[in-house]
């Protein structure tokens, strides 16, 4: 079995797993008033599930559009350092430390830190555009989600606020 079919059967299973919390576990411990709105706090979820089942189903299925020449695109485990397995691992641990420095770096300075550096690992060498698109970027998910959602997010570092 090729590797996009394992992955999509364990993408499969996680989803199983995710929609059988949803769609089972996450309404149990709902307080009675809540039970009448039309949207539920189980209900992104939900849907979640249910998509990333139906997509993982059609990839173990074969559904999804074969290439003309389908030996091209496999992936050659005799060859494994070949591919730019570092750049992989370090855009891991960007993406962990990312997340650790979410709070004491404030959201604004670690998700333009992110981004920079991703998309620098990733070959982006203009960096005249980059940290500007960067820093909207970044300027701009936050404001959405602190005035649009009303969700605190912190945009300053920790020893600011």
């Amino acid at each position: 079995m090729a590797l996009d079919r394992w992955i999509a059967l364990v993408i499969l299973a996680v989803s199983l797993s995710y929609g059988y919390t949803a769609f089972f576990l996450m309404d149990a411990g709902l307080p009675p008033f809540m039970r009448f709105n039309p949207i539920w706090p189980s209900t992104f979820p939900k849907v979640i599930a249910v998509l990333a089942a139906i997509t993982s189903l059609a990839i173990l299925l074969g559904f999804e559009k074969k290439p003309a020449e389908s030996d091209a695109d496999e992936i050659d485990f005799s060859r494994l350092w070949d591919y730019n397995i570092g750049q992989a691992v370090f855009l891991l641990a960007l993406m962990a430390a990312y997340a650790l420095l979410l709070r004491p770096a404030g959201f604004l300075l670690s998700t333009l830190l992110f981004i920079v550096i991703g998309a620098a690992l990733l070959g982006e060498r203009r960096f005249v555009i980059l940290v500007p698109v960067a820093a909207v970027a970044a300027g701009g998910v936050w404001y959405l989600v602190q005035q649009t959602l009303g969700i605190y997010l912190s945009p300053l570092p920790t020893f600011l606020n």
